[in-house]
């Protein structure tokens, strides 16, 4: 196993005990900062083993690895800030499906039921193929943003 070894410059250490000792930051940041104090082997460090720091900050030794880790290959400021999210979400509902689905909602409700529940609206999207799959949720929020009530 590849044993990373962090040593932070007087700087570094500033800026950690900055984050430490005064205003309000990420839970995630404030980690980030405890495990890297502890872990520095630089002049201006007092040197903690691994299983102290996971027993007395009650994380485990692999999260204080994968902080070595990302301090090593990304940087001070990739430990102490959270990456975006790289994930792409697809649009399934555009205008035009809104206006399908509030023209369903306000007519009759198939036989049987007294009026449309969010699944009916869904399964009845699907089925007349306004769109390939939706969910009930998406239903729901749907109406909500346009102040639309199944219960009316």
């Amino acid at each position: 196993m590849v044993r990373y070894t962090v040593k932070l410059s007087q700087e570094e250490v500033k800026d950690l005990m900055a984050i430490i000792n005064k205003g309000s930051h990420t839970s995630q940041t404030f980690r980030g900062a405890y495990i890297l104090l502890n872990c520095d082997e630089g002049e201006y460090a007092e040197k903690v083993t691994n299983e102290q720091i996971s027993k007395v900050l009650k994380i485990g030794m692999r999260t204080i690895d994968r902080v070595k880790k990302k301090f090593v290959e990304e940087g001070f400021e990739a430990v102490l800030e959270r990456r975006p999210s790289s994930r792409i979400y697809d649009v399934k509902i555009d205008g035009d499906v809104e206006a399908k689905l509030v023209k369903l909602c306000c007519s009759e409700p198939p036989t049987g039921f007294a009026k449309w529940s969010l699944r009916l609206l869904a399964d009845k999207m699907v089925e007349l193929q306004y769109v390939e799959s939706i969910s009930y949720v998406s239903v729901g929020n749907v109406l909500k943003k346009m102040n639309l009530s199944l219960g009316k």
